[in-house]
């Protein structure tokens, strides 16, 4: 249980992850952060709420994945500050034998990968500070000795591909980490959407404002990020439509999960 990175935190502007940490009632966020979350709450109310449905989202596809289909392997990227039960916790309570790779960029996460690295003696947990724009995850050292990658793995993109707007290629860089991961395996993903919540737009405008780039798409184009792969039911659908139970937290945008054929 290792953890790779930095933690030079940069204090003088919000970040995404702290932000969303507020949204949670977390408590590791700067007084810059939670200036800007309310910015955001004032146009769009319902955030907090939003940030909880992403969060059902991520139990619910970590309990269908490892529980249906026999994934043992997970690499979460733009994991954010633990909030438990963490994705670990949820593939760990199906099979203790399950291994989680973390990845997140902002520093402050590095300082509670404690909480991140506590799984069950039998798996293994690690974390790893990087930048997915950069595309070099996958050959990260702590992702080399946690996971094979000639065998099934679910790569976890939840709530992170609006923050990667059309400049960085994200469609490039999720083909080329789905390409390097063996057939078998899972993409998932949530995207934020103006199209089921106007005020989206807003808050796309709030975060650009702040520093942070954030582009969102309409459910076509999201659609595009699974090309070549075979959704599984209900396929993309908004977030607290899929497979979701009574009572749960939605959110304003699209959830996908989908397989690599051999």
């Amino acid at each position: 249980m290792t953890a790779e990175g930095t933690t030079e935190i940069d204090t003088s502007r919000p970040h995404s992850a702290r932000m969303y940490d507020y949204y949670l009632g977390g408590k590791d966020w700067y007084p810059v952060d939670q200036e800007a979350a309310e910015k955001v709450l004032k146009v769009m109310p319902t955030a907090k709420s939003s940030a909880r449905g992403n969060r059902s989202f991520m139990h619910r596809v970590t309990k269908c994945l490892a529980g249906e289909h026999g994934i043992r392997q997970f690499i979460d990227i733009g994991s954010g500050i633990p909030t438990e039960p963490n994705l670990h916790q949820v593939a760990q309570g199906v099979d203790p034998h399950c291994r989680v790779v973390y990845v997140d960029h902002d520093p402050v996460v590095l300082e509670y990968a404690d909480a991140l690295l506590a799984g069950t003696p039998e798996g293994r947990t690690t974390y790893v500070q990087a930048d997915v724009r950069h595309d070099d995850v996958l050959e990260t050292r702590n992702v080399r000795d946690t996971l094979d990658l000639d065998q099934p793995v679910a790569l976890s993109l939840n709530a992170l591909l609006h923050f990667i707007p059309d400049e960085y290629g994200p469609y490039e860089l999720v083909r080329s980490m789905v390409g390097r991961l063996a057939p078998g395996s899972f993409l998932v993903l949530t995207y934020g959407s103006a199209e089921l919540d106007p005020s989206m737009k807003k808050v796309e405008e709030i975060y650009r404002a702040e520093g942070t780039p954030l582009q969102m798409r309409p459910k076509s184009e999201i659609a595009l990020f699974f090309d070549g792969l075979e959704l599984i039911d209900p396929g993309l659908v908004p977030i607290g439509e899929w497979r979701s139970e009574a009572d749960e937290p939605s959110a304003p945008g699209y959830a996908g999960v989908a397989r690599k054929p051999a």
